[in-house]
């Protein structure tokens, strides 16, 4: 029955993956402390997606609980009289084998199908986002410019306000356009420069690539769409806390309001934007602070995600 009891195991894992991605949508929490809900996000994706494919491969690999449905049907069939009152039996008895089998097949197939299709939409998000990215730092080394305004940030001629920046292992660029430097006092272009370089030194694009790769896997799963954005967002409110560190608010919340007035020019594929995510929420969010979490509640939270991943991977490995 081992088999039998890992598989419902995982399957109640995947299954409260699910019911815990529903309900951290609904949470207010999250808001106060981002990087908390960042991780137990990361962990309900992770220990959801090996759960589903461990449980399929669990039904589709040989076990003991494949006898115990035959035992059953066999014993149904031997009683008195049960030739006459109960012929299916017999014949499920003399079937169940390949019946079986085609049971086993098909959820390792399903199971290494699933495993597959997550593994390489994740390749083919990252290859597409290091392409990109590669064009993009093509076109800044013929287009962009210096300028001393913004020390350490490149400025494209472009008269729509954009601000976003290019992740790397060796480059990592933050980019401004003209109408931005127009729009925006010093202050406020210091702002929006600490909240773009918080995304490139704590890697965010990284954070939000596998959530990236989950909606492009699961196209018409609007939990997977509603994840993204949650994600992308407290990426967003991340970024803004660490912009504020010696820096008063009011520079920030008058950056962020001046490019929702005027409208930013979209950030290209594989960047980082300082105008995406809810832009009133992250407003309202800075201009009425809410404590963080206590430190003990963070822990938890802390806890909880790596339990969660924890007993996932080891109902995989036993």
């Amino acid at each position: 029955m081992k088999g039998l009891a890992d598989a419902a195991l995982l399957a109640a894992l995947a299954m409260g993956s699910v019911l815990g991605a529903s309900a951290l949508l609904q949470a207010g929490w999250p808001r106060r402390s981002p990087a908390a809900a960042i991780l137990l996000w990361q962990a309900l994706g992770l220990a959801g997606g090996l759960a589903a494919v461990g449980a399929l491969v669990s039904l589709g690999l040989p076990g003991d609980h494949l006898g115990v449905a035959h035992s059953l049907l066999h014993l149904g069939a031997s009683f008195p009289g049960a030739a006459f009152r109960f012929p299916v039996a017999f014949g499920l008895v003399n079937a169940l084998p390949a019946l079986l089998l085609v049971f086993r097949l098909t959820c390792l197939a399903a199971g290494v199908a699933l495993l597959a299709s997550l593994c390489w939409v994740l390749i083919a998000v990252s290859a597409a986002a290091l392409q990109a990215r590669r064009r993009q730092r093509a076109l800044l080394a013929l287009l962009a410019h210096g300028d001393p305004k913004v020390p350490g940030a490149l400025v494209v001629d472009y008269p729509t306000a954009a601000a976003y920046c290019l992740p790397g292992l060796r480059s990592r660029i933050v980019v401004l356009s003209v109408g931005t430097l127009e729009l925006l006092g010093r202050g406020e272009l210091a702002a929006v420069l600490a909240h773009e370089r918080a995304h490139l030194r704590e890697r965010h694009d990284l954070v939000l690539l596998p959530f990236t790769a989950l909606r492009r896997a699961f196209p018409h799963s609007a939990m997977c769409a509603e994840a993204h954005r949650a994600v992308a967002l407290l990426i967003e409110m991340l970024a803004d806390d660490r912009a504020l560190r010696g820096r008063p608010t009011r520079e920030l919340v008058s950056a962020l309001v001046r490019f929702g007035t005027a409208g930013t020019c979209p950030a290209p594929a594989g960047a980082l934007a300082a105008g995406e995510g809810d832009m009133a929420a992250r407003v309202v969010r800075l201009l009425q602070p809410v404590r963080p979490l206590p430190a003990a509640a963070s822990a938890a939270v802390c806890l909880t995600a790596g339990l969660l991943v924890a007993a996932t991977v080891a109902l995989l490995i036993v």
